[in-house]
């Protein structure tokens, strides 16, 4: 599995060097970076520009990429003794899920379930997580329904984002609470949201449509902090 960009790279080489089988290099070090690098175990490589292009499809590397592990996905029963998760319902956009994951992590949600995909992309996620998709457990589920059965049947406290829904912030959140954010084009569905325990919205000071999926997830993790 391939990342590049400095601070996804230099995050899993600060903090989980054990994954990376090879780093490569396509810009000047400093002596004192280099000797760094090749002392951690891991195999270090100087490429060409050209070279480095290539291998990401022209995205920006910034002169760093790594060939890492791959990530194994977590079973969702592994979740049900958690206290705080998030539930993503029909996200497609990796740009979205990886902006999310990182936000969760940093806001102590314990475990991210993805549904509605067949597969998921785990390379881009990485990568757009900055590295935090390690940190974070992520697992993959096609029923949403079902998921929101087994966390209620679990003592979860079911909240859904929608924008017809209770301010979150005269919500008294439970301590085992999950998340369920919608997808980017149309939320969460009206099946969807008759199963939730709680809609929560995020009010505006102006008149606007609505926020991004992420920036509006990472508002709500906020608030739902314990």
């Amino acid at each position: 599995m391939l990342i590049y960009a400095k601070q996804p790279v230099h995050y899993v080489i600060d903090n989980y060097p054990n994954k990376i089988k090879t780093l490569y290099i396509a810009k000047d070090l400093e002596k004192k970076e280099y000797s760094r690098l090749m002392k951690m175990g891991f195999e270090v490589k100087r490429i060409p520009q050209e070279a480095a292009q290539k291998m990401c499809k022209n995205a920006n590397h910034q002169g760093y990429l790594a060939e890492v592990d791959e990530y194994e996905l977590y079973p969702f029963s592994s979740f049900l003794n958690k206290d705080f998760i998030l539930v993503l319902s029909n996200l497609t956009d990796v740009g979205n899920i990886g902006a999310i994951v990182r936000s969760a992590y940093a806001l102590g949600v314990e475990g991210i379930v993805v549904c509605g995909l067949k597969n998921l992309s785990i390379e881009p996620i990485l990568r757009t997580s900055t590295g935090a998709l390690f940190d974070m457990p992520l697992a993959l589920e096609h029923n949403v329904h079902d998921v929101i059965n087994d966390l209620k049947m679990s003592g979860f406290c079911v909240y859904g984002a929608d924008m017809n829904g209770k301010d979150i912030r005269d919500v008294k959140v439970k301590p085992r609470r999950a998340l369920l954010l919608g997808s980017e084009g149309e939320g969460l569905t009206p099946r969807v949201i008759s199963k939730l325990d709680e809609a929560v919205s995020i009010s505006m000071s102006h008149e606007f449509d609505s926020l991004n999926v992420s920036v509006a997830g990472a508002i709500l993790m906020d608030r739902m902090r314990i």
